[in-house]
């Protein structure tokens, strides 16, 4: 049986693109308040503010449609400008910290797209009030719901062009191909923008893995809507789905991933391994093998929760001559189990207690055992059948 864990996860099934209202309105529908994120905003000091927030009905599905206004006319706010008005807010740190990242992430795009200086860049999406509000709104309500780690589907990209300041640019816009440099996506037939540079430059900034929904047990739901209708009909919706996280060791369906390798020193295995269970994966093999020309060489198998399954391929490829993978879902079944100290002579031992069909049995943690026998001078082999004795596990 799998148990959820105490950390606190959300993802974000961008079936119809993401954009940054879209997002503060998901938030606000599975569950953050509505007068604390006024409250929080009012914290940046913005006189001009005009914030509304209204259940919205899309194709029989409810959701919340956030609508940000002005009584005047916007300012064209460089990044130093935004910067400052963080700084000088009374928003939590941290909260102006990951704020402050996707404001940058987001001038660096266009500054790049228009080949201008990033302090000197003038335009609609930072300086907007609205794309303030939904970057800073959307911190604030993953911050405050208490999310530690947020995961997200891969991106549908639209086609054809969108109308903006600049003129008529190309789907996806030049700043959202700059933001999702490494990000999976695919394309769709819909001549519409699916995918804002707000919404990008939050996904890039914010967004721990991609893929399918990860081990979790849900607790809420929410929707965001939209401003337009899509052309093929479908909602144009983002769902988040917030929960507590389950431990991937027990999740039965994992990625394997494998290539071969002839011209890799294995000296650096160590260090592989270490860094990809850093990031995440269930196991982490190598084999000697012969390869074609009778060289030897390494066949590399790596075991995955799918969630983390992108970020473990793009780390095989850099720290490895590997110029392909093959990789496969598949099924498999854990056995319950429970970490336990085994009380012994020697102090209490951490052990794993493993229900097996034939009963329970111990599985004494093998560094643990290694010190009591060259503390005690006596073999290994000693120490663990003493630790998996009736005497020792009824105690």
């Amino acid at each position: 049986m799998t148990r959820p864990s105490s950390a606190r996860i959300a993802y974000l099934d961008c079936f119809s693109g993401v954009s940054g209202d879209m997002l503060l309105g998901a938030l606000l529908h599975a569950g953050l308040d509505r007068q604390l994120l006024s409250c929080e905003l009012d914290k940046l000091h913005l006189d001009d503010l005009q914030f509304s927030v209204e259940e919205k009905c899309v194709n029989a599905i409810s959701g919340i449609k956030v609508t940000i206004s002005s009584n005047r006319r916007q300012e064209l706010r460089t990044l130093p400008a935004i910067l400052h008005l963080l700084q000088t807010s009374a928003l939590e740190p941290a909260i102006k910290d990951r704020a402050a990242d996707v404001f940058q992430a987001l001038a660096c795009a266009e500054a790049k797209v228009h080949n201008v200086p990033i302090d000197t860049v003038h335009f609609h999406e930072v300086g907007a009030l609205d794309t303030i509000v939904d970057i800073v709104g959307t911190i604030i309500g993953l911050h405050h719901l208490g999310i530690s780690r947020l995961f997200c589907s891969f991106l549908p990209t639209g086609h054809g062009f969108v109308q903006c300041a600049h003129g008529l640019l190309p789907l996806p816009a030049p700043a959202v191909c700059e933001l999702l440099q490494g990000i999976p996506t695919y394309g769709v037939d819909l001549q519409q923008e699916l995918i804002t540079p707000t919404g990008a430059a939050l996904i890039a900034r914010l967004v721990d893995g991609f893929g399918p929904l990860p081990p979790m047990a849900p607790t809420a739901t929410g929707y965001g809507a939209g401003s337009h209708v899509l052309t093929n009909g479908q909602p144009n919706l983002l769902r988040i789905i917030i929960g507590r996280g389950i431990d991937p060791s027990e999740q039965q369906l994992v990625e394997v991933m494998e290539t071969n390798l002839d011209d890799w020193s294995p000296e650096g295995f160590p260090y592989l391994s270490e860094l990809l269970f850093d990031q995440g994966a269930l196991d982490v093999t190598i084999a000697p093998i012969h390869m074609k020309k009778g060289r030897p060489g390494f066949a590399l198998q790596v075991i995955s929760p799918p969630a983390c399954a992108e970020q473990l391929k793009d780390t095989i490829l850099s720290e490895t001559t590997a110029i392909g993978l093959r990789f496969r879902k598949e099924s498999r079944r854990t056995l319950p189990r429970e970490q336990v100290a085994v009380p012994t002579r020697w102090g209490e031992v951490p052990a794993k207690k493993v229900q097996t069909p034939a009963g329970m049995i111990i599985y004494p943690e093998y560094e643990e055992c290694r010190k009591i026998a060259v503390r005690h001078k006596i073999p290994l082999q000693q120490v663990y059948n003493e630790i998996r004795s009736d005497r020792a596990t009824k105690k």
